[in-house]
């Protein structure tokens, strides 16, 4: 079956852009020419693509097409390289990535990678237990998760895992909780969350003091340094990285748990059937993780 590729094109800016009128926008169309186009690859697939709705998303059929047009167009980058007569054209890797890896040591473990494979970035940044639908729905070509199951078509390999520690300033703890962490205390003392979207602190409070999300006072700081700024200047407390504690060095912070890490494991998932190139830099980024995360 030949795809259209003004057809095909239609589709993912759509899907990218979240709306028709969008879509028209960056291809430089109308929004009835953007929905026309549209319509005939539905017709040719037999399948409804889209949903819809603000934002305009995938349906399963169209998430399955997504990911083959990110998978093809990944193919024939790599082709186009190899066969340019510069031989260092760049491969451009669309990844989704969790705030923390991105904070900590996805950098420290890959840049030499990166810059030795001529590798350009487009990352997403997102929860590490969502990252994962971004590759479902064929907005990513490799993920960073905590999910350990790959999806149909799919490989994971576990990278290690990142070890989090509830901490707070000193002045935080002590005007909090002068007598440790308990459940009172809890009630009332603000958290610092990433966004709504992560668990990571709520979980914690909920298995060891049984509060569950919304029992408890909470600011949203998107950003591993912005989030841990807010924690060692007092706004709040919560769940921060080990690595970033051990890079933080002379800026002590008070630990509210200290028998009581929380560990995340954290898998590589990307499609089975790549591009030699996109292979050799899977398993080199593998190895490169873990030497970090043991």
């Amino acid at each position: 079956m030949n795809l259209n590729p003004k057809h095909t094109e239609a589709f993912r800016a759509v899907i990218e852009s979240g709306s028709f009128e969008q879509a028209a926008v960056r291809l430089h169309l109308t929004s009835p020419a953007i929905s026309l186009r549209v319509r005939a690859l539905e017709s040719q697939l037999g399948n409804a693509l889209i949903v819809r709705s603000r934002p305009a998303r995938a349906t399963r059929m169209g998430q399955r097409l997504m990911q083959y047009l990110k998978r093809a167009k990944l193919l024939e980058t790599d082709l186009a390289a190899e066969l340019a007569v510069q031989q260092d054209a760049p491969l451009t890797l669309v990844l989704a990535l969790n705030a923390d890896s991105i904070g900590t040591w996805f950098f420290p473990a890959l840049s030499d990678v990166l810059i030795r494979e001529r590798v350009l970035l487009d990352l997403t940044v997102e929860d590490q237990d969502h990252t994962y639908s971004l590759l479902e729905t064929g907005l990513a070509i490799g993920c960073i998760s905590t999910e350990p199951k790959p999806m149909r078509g799919c490989s994971a390999e576990l990278l290690g895992v990142m070890r989090y520690w509830l901490v707070a300033s000193e002045d935080f703890r002590n005007r909090w909780f002068p007598d440790g962490l308990t459940r009172k205390a809890a009630r009332k003392a603000p958290v610092v969350a990433y966004t709504h979207k992560d668990t990571l602190q709520s979980s914690f409070l909920l298995s060891k003091l049984g509060l569950p999300a919304g029992a408890f006072p909470c600011h949203y700081v998107p950003g591993s340094a912005s989030h841990f700024n807010a924690i060692r200047y007092g706004l709040g407390y919560g769940m921060v990285p080990e690595l970033l504690l051990k890079a933080a060095g002379k800026n002590k912070m008070a630990h509210l748990a200290p028998a009581k890490p929380l560990e995340l494991a954290l898998y590589w998932h990307t499609w089975k059937v790549q591009s030699p190139r996109m292979e050799n830099l899977s398993r080199q980024i593998i190895a490169a993780a873990r030497k970090i995360l043991k």
